[in-house]
């Protein structure tokens, strides 16, 4: 397959539409006879015997599936999607477990970002959630028992100890004492040396 075979085929793909002719040539250089073997060349790669087929439609070209596979490609659409959370998510997450109930605020400051969307993002998820407001003030959030589903914890504290985890930076000595009240790291041993 030629270059510019390869380079169509590889567009073909990609694209979330047929592509037209005109757009294949603003992209590839290319002018219409060349574009025209090229896919001629695409179209003789994925015969009758693959999965694949290149097609004419809505005025311009798509590779798509085969009318033949449409069962087992609708099954997999069918399959609900894997929800998975980005590192940002994962660390803000990670915050909100072990210091619970915290506030954005706090998450913020101990992560060195906004945090808001991605706040927004867990509750959507439902597993951060709103904690009790007994008075006044800043909204906390907690965890949820379907953050403790997803990973597979019975409770709280089966969580994984923090004790390995060092901790640096202004806010180190409020946040060594917050776990260590909640008894997810040992007390720093004090004495004079």
């Amino acid at each position: 397959m030629n270059d510019l075979a390869r380079t169509i085929e590889a567009l073909l793909f990609i694209a979330p539409e047929p592509l037209e002719v005109a757009t294949i040539q603003d992209i590839t250089g290319e002018g219409p006879d060349g574009i025209a073997g090229a896919l001629e060349e695409v179209r003789g790669r994925h015969g009758p015997d693959t999965g694949l087929e290149l097609a004419e439609v809505a005025g311009g070209w798509a590779l798509r599936t085969r009318g033949d596979l449409a069962a087992a490609c609708d099954a997999l659409r069918a399959r609900p999607r894997e929800d998975r959370l980005s590192p940002a998510a994962l660390e803000t997450l990670a915050v909100v477990a072990y210091l619970e109930p915290v506030t954005r605020r706090e998450i913020g400051r101990l992560r060195g970002v906004d945090v808001d969307s991605t706040v927004s993002s867990l509750l959507d998820r439902g597993l951060i959630e709103e904690a009790d407001r007994p008075h006044a003030g800043p909204t906390t959030y907690r965890t949820t028992t379907a953050f403790l589903e997803r990973f597979g914890l019975a409770r709280r504290g089966d969580l994984p100890t923090l004790e390995r985890f060092e901790l640096t930076g202004p806010e180190a000595g409020a946040l060594r004492a917050r776990l260590e009240h909640a008894d997810l790291i040992a007390e720093a041993e004090t004495g004079d040396a």
